[in-house]
Parts: structure tokens; C-alpha cells; sequence
């Protein structure tokens, strides 16, 4: 069966609290939804705001190949007619060869929403879909609140989606706009109406009771093959369907037909555009495209996957654009130091003993307040060190740190340092913003006459976690620094009760590692 993928992030997910697309931003995310190859992209509602408006003029402007954009908007008002009713007026202006019409089938709202009587709300919906088909367009027929109206009146649910059957509706979908329906009613209503209309049927689900995905894909299986959602779920409330959970198990586990699956392979890359475009952090646990959707931590199931991952993975991670990861933590044991070596390209296979010892001390140092998660220069550092493998490029003679404040100014912080690289001894001194950029520039400036590569490098990322509140101020604090050179990201940690010092240890392990890189470059 084949199923076609409507995308309403650019309406339904912008109603997503704390998002607010530009315009610049509504027209990337449509090329970039165009080029994964979803069907349908709703642009938005012309009659309800003027950026909508404009985006349906820009969006011509755009070399589309395989989406169809699609315009959206309510039914005519109660006292007017389909030519001289404004919204209908916006929604042919927004000059699209597919609509989405909007329309009430629980009795509730007709009454208390709309305030209608329910023979007037049928003949708006009949009216607008029949006055749409004869201006030429192709029409999907949204049944607000379907499922709600079934459940509630069913003889009248089903009146309205017949009447926009009879209208000439392309699609019939069926919407629990309100999120509250579990899978087996979706499952058992859907599969009545398949049985009872013979229409193109879709389905159109809101995540409140965090069925939002298994609603949809009981839906399919019930028979819709009209498929809407968000990317990464966005939308009002608790959001919308997830696209990004949705395509690839209708696709991959059910095997349907839609999206190709060379297109699929971009499903990551996907969800963190439009995560960018949101300007929010990407979930590392989502399902399928998460950072940590493929990750292994447990040792048990590290030493599994190390002989078959589909031991302990439900799918090739790379047909969704995804890659495997193995975590190191108090829970690691020797595979997954074996694996993490093998991706260091550390041949430790022989020396068991060294593995165990860094096994110890990874643990032992997790204990103390270390994750390695997020800091694998660090562990690679750790590695070469347990092998006897890893080069003294300097020694820390010491370091004095000034913070001087006076009335009404800025504090100004001066870092003073004295380094050895071989037998050649370098003092310096550095201004910063605060006591660790002082000293992050300080040791530079110390170690720039020797290392003139280090240059290349910038921190791009510094996290502080205070590991025990109790503590107060006199607790355990972990550092986490990222630092690139442009081509290599990389992290690196440092736990002490000291601020200065666990940031100390973390710029220490982050300029090493791009040493070492360096030189196995050579």
C-alpha cells in the first residue's frame, strides 16, 4: 500500500509554544521538506495572517520537484457565500492546486463553538468543498474532532464526512484534534468508517495522551493511506504526530510504499534542520533520529552488539541517518572499552591487562563525578595513557589567578602562568572575562612559541554541573568543554572541588587532544 506524507509544520507546528517562523525560515524548511520527498507541505493559512499570505507568493519563486504545497483554512462563515466570503476569498488568492478545508464534525462545537445549527454547519461544509472543486482545486476535507464527535454522536459525525464525500473531497481525514483517543479506539472507528465510505481516507492526531504515533499508525493499518504530522512532532499543546517516528516505522515495519528509502537515510538530518530552524536543542532521545536512539551503554549489551547489533537495535541505524554509539560509564565493561578503542583506531586487543586497568579507572573515576559521554578526547586520552602510548607535550609549573573589582567596573581577571615544554620553561600572563578564559588564554599564549597549531583551535562549548547540592558551595564540580579546529569537534572533562581546577583539567585534556591529532596527522 502506498502512503502519502502530509507535513503541517509550517502551521501546526509553528502553533508549538515558544516557535516563530520567519518567513526566510517557512521557505528553507519547504525546500527542505521537498527534498526528503514529503508529498504535501502545508504552508499555512492565507486568511489569517499576512506572512501567510506572502509565503504562498514566495513559495512559486521556489524549483520544487516533489512536494505539493497546500494552502489551509476554515469553511465559509454561516451568513455568506463560498464567492463573496473573505476567508474563502484569502484561500484562492493564496492560488494553490490543493486545499485544506477545516470543518466541524462533533455536534459540541457546531453548537457551542460555531454556534450553528447542525443542518447549517453541513451545508457550509458541502458549499465550500463544492464551490472549491468547481474553481478547479483538489480538496482534503479535515473532520475536526472526529473521533470525539464519533464517540459522541456518531449518526452526525459521520453525516459530516459524507456530506464532504458527496462534495467531491479528494481525501477524507479524520482528526483527534483534542489528542485524547488511545490506539484501539482509533483502530476500531477507523476500521468502520473504511468499511462504510468509499473514500480516500487520512488521519490527523494530536499527541495529549502521548499516543499521537500509535494513533496514527493503527489509523494505517485500519486503511488510511493519507498520512499528517510534524516534524520532531511540534504543535499547540503536548504537539502533533511525529513525522519523524511515524515515516520510517510505516515504511521500514510496516512495509508500505511512500518515501523512498534513499530518502529516508536523510530523516536525521531532517529533524536537526528544523530543530535549527525552531531554534531548539534536538532531543538526543528521540526515537530513530535521537543522538542516543542507537546508543549502548550496558556492558551486556555492548559485548552483544560488538557480535551482531541486531542484538540489541530494532533497525540499521544508517536507514534512518543515524549511527550506532557505544557510551563509557560506571556501567562499561571491557567491550565497551574494546569498542571505543577499535573507533579510536587503538589496538588493544592483545593487552588485556591494560584493558581492564582503564575499565578501573573509568569507573573509578565515574565515581568521583567523571562522564565520558560527552568527553571523548578525554577517554581516548585516558586509553593511550593505561597503553603507555600517549606523549608528555607539557608540565604545569603553576598558575596564579587575579580577580580584581572595583566600584562601578567590571572585574578585570589576570592569569599568570609558568609552563614547561621539554627543558625550556615559558612564563606568561593573559586578561579574561572570568578567572577560566584568563587561564585558557594564558596557557595558549604559553604554549603558542611551541605549538603554533594551537592556534587553529576555539572553544566552541563550557558546561558547569555542581554534582551535589548538599555540598553547597564547597561541592564536586563537573566541567565539560568542546573545542573544534574547524575540521574535529571533540570534549573533554574535569571534575574537582575546585571550579579552576576541574576547568583546568578539562582545557588541559582539550589542548592535548588536538596535539595528538595533529601529530597522527604527520
Amino acid at each position: 500500500m502506498r502512503v502519502e506524507f502530509y507535513d503541517t509544520t509550517l502551521r501546526d507546528g509553528a502553533q508549538s509554544e515558544d516557535i516563530a517562523f520567519t518567513l526566510t525560515d517557512k521557505l528553507r524548511i519547504t525546500e527542505k521538506l521537498d527534498e526528503f520527498g514529503m508529498h504535501y507541505i502545508e504552508g499555512g493559512w492565507p486568511g489569517s495572517n499576512p506572512k501567510d499570505l506572502q509565503y504562498f507568493k514566495e513559495v512559486k519563486k521556489l524549483s520544487l520537484k516533489n512536494a505539493k504545497i497546500t494552502a489551509f483554512s476554515s469553511t465559509m462563515k454561516a451568513n455568506t457565500s463560498p464567492d463573496t466570503d473573505e476567508i474563502i476569498r484569502a484561500l484562492m488568492n493564496a492560488d494553490t492546486e490543493y486545499i485544506t478545508i477545516v470543518g466541524k464534525s462533533w455536534d459540541l462545537h457546531v453548537r457551542d463553538a460555531l454556534r450553528v445549527s447542525l443542518d447549517t454547519n453541513i451545508k457550509m461544509i458541502d458549499r465550500t468543498i463544492a464551490y472549491l472543486k468547481k474553481s478547479g482545486k483538489k480538496v482534503f476535507f479535515d473532520a475536526e474532532h472526529f473521533f470525539d464527535g464519533y464517540r459522541n454522536n456518531k449518526p452526525y459525525a459521520m453525516q459530516v464526512i459524507k456530506a464532504a464525500y458527496n462534495a467531491g473531497a479528494d481525501v477524507i481525514i479524520l482528526c483527534d484534534t483534542n489528542g485524547g483517543s488511545l490506539p484501539y479506539e482509533i483502530d476500531e472507528v477507523t476500521g468502520r468508517v473504511h468499511s462504510s465510505i468509499d473514500a480516500v481516507l487520512g488521519i490527523h492526531t494530536h499527541n495529549d495522551t502521548e499516543s499521537a504515533v500509535a494513533n496514527t499508525l493503527m489509523a494505517v493499518r485500519a486503511g488510511c493511506t493519507h498520512v499528517q504530522g510534524t516534524v520532531n512532532g511540534y504543535g499547540e499543546r503536548c504537539g502533533n504526530a511525529n513525522l519523524c517516528s511515524i515515516i520510517p516505522n510505516v515504511i521500514l515495519k510496516m512495509g508500505h510504499s511512500g518515501i523512498k528509502k534513499e530518502k529516508l537515510k536523510k530523516l536525521r538530518e531532517l529533524s536537526l534542520f528544523i530543530d535549527e530552524m525552531a531554534n531548539f536543542i534536538p532531543n538526543k532521545h528521540r526515537p530513530f533520529v535521537g543522538e542516543s536512539a542507537f546508543a549502548h551503554k550496558g556492558g551486556i549489551h555492548v559485548s552483544a552488539i560488538r557480535r551482531n547489533s541486531e542484538t540489541y537495535e530494532h533497525i540499521e541505524p544508517k536507514l534512518v541517518g543515524n549511527t550506532q554509539r557505544v557510551l563509557i560509564s560506571d556501567l562499561s565493561g571491557e567491550s565497551n572499552i574494546l569498542y571505543k578503542a577499535k573507533e579510536f583506531n587503538i589496538d588493544v586487543e592483545k593487552d588485556r591487562k591494560a584493558i581492564k586497568e582503564v575499565v578501573k579507572r573509568v569507573k573509578d573515576l565515574e565515581m568521583y563525578g567523571y562522564q565520558f559521554e560527552g568527553a571523548e578526547g578525554s577517554l581516548e586520552l585516558l586509553i593511550k595513557k593505561a597503553l603507555g602510548i600517549h606523549k608528555n607535550y607539557f608540565d604545569l609549573v603553576g598558575f596564579r589567578i587575579i580577580v580584581e573589582k572595583k566600584e562601578r567596573a567590571h572585574p578585570v581577571t589576570e592569569a599568570t602562568i609558568l609552563v614547561k615544554v621539554g627543558d625550556k620553561t615559558e612564563h606568561t600572563a593573559a586578561l579574561g572575562k572570568g578567572p577560566v578564559n584568563a587561564l585558557d588564554n594564558a596557557l595558549r599564549k604559553a604554549l603558542y612559541k611551541f605549538y603554533p597549531i594551537l592556534k587553529e583551535m576555539h572553544l566552541v562549548d563550557y558546561k558547569v554541573r555542581v554534582l551535589s547540592t548538599k555540598a553547597g558551595t564547597g561541592a564536586a564540580t563537573r566541567v565539560l568543554i568542546e573545542s573544534s579546529d574547524g575540521k574535529h569537534t571533540w570534549g573533554t572533562v574535569g571534575v574537582s572541588e575546585n571550579i579552576i581546577e576541574a576547568s583546568w583539567r578539562a582545557l588541559v585534556d582539550s589542548i592535548d587532544y588536538k596535539l595528538l591529532i595533529a601529530e597522527e596527522k604527520k
